[in-house]
């Protein structure tokens, strides 16, 4: 097998399960037929802060939004900065489309895909944040290789921090915690992990909403886990 290089994306197996769910509603295919043409990241590299907003600002990465309720939350939180979100299932992009008309962000830009083609096309140390909030668990062992907690996407997320940038991930799913964890332990010279006590990781941090998978894993009863690491 082909080892993987930060950057190169081909040497990364789908990480993603379906691409779309029920029909779109009249008001979100207007949005994807419009709104998604004018904020969506383009398709030639590179991807920088100033190509998509004009000018240098920090530029924020979210990985598979799923319905935008975290990336618009940290958009209208952070007007200054720039925010790329890539999710591939259509419906969690129309949601998300709906959250921007209605805040006005002009400070978000869309992906509809995989999230690791356009990452690969950031330039190295050009990300303050990067956000994996409630990836697809995949819990079969065999699935394992197609968890986004992976050496392969984490080296590439590492590339792409810059030095002090935050890597924030987040889980409601034991298996993919312990996997998680076990991966996060292996890149240890990378990244710092920002937890000082069991309260740090148990607890949801400042500027983190709650989003709709979270609050659908505590109807079912269900620990969430809240981790932070900074790019060494």
């Amino acid at each position: 097998m082909t080892a993987h290089k930060p950057g190169d994306p081909t040497t990364i197996n789908r990480l993603y399960g379906r691409a779309k769910g029920k029909p779109l509603r009249a008001g979100q295919q207007a949005l994807v037929d419009t709104l998604l043409q004018q904020i969506a990241v383009p398709a030639e590299s590179p991807v920088t802060a100033e190509r998509l907003f004009g000018y240098d600002r920090p530029l924020h990465f979210e990985i598979g939004f799923g319905g935008g309720e975290h990336l618009a939350y940290r958009a209208d939180l952070l007007p200054d900065h720039g925010f790329i979100g890539a999710e591939p299932f259509l419906n969690g992009v129309a949601q998300a489309l709906v959250h921007i008309r209605d805040g006005a962000l002009g400070n978000v830009r869309i992906h509809h895909g995989d999230a690791l083609e356009v990452l690969a096309r950031v330039p190295d140390g050009a990300l303050s944040f990067v956000y994996l909030l409630h990836p697809d668990p995949w819990p079969k062992a065999r699935h394992a290789k197609r968890r986004m907690m992976n050496d392969g996407p984490l080296e590439l997320i590492a590339a792409k921090l810059r030095p002090g940038g935050e890597f924030r991930f987040g889980t409601d799913h034991p298996v993919y915690l312990r996997h998680a964890l076990m991966i996060m332990q292996r890149h240890g010279a990378t990244f710092e992990w920002l937890a000082k006590s069991p309260v740090d990781w148990q607890t949801r941090p400042g500027g983190w909403p709650e989003t709709r998978y979270e609050a659908k894993a505590r109807r079912l009863g269900h620990e969430v886990w809240y981790f932070r690491y900074r790019r060494i």
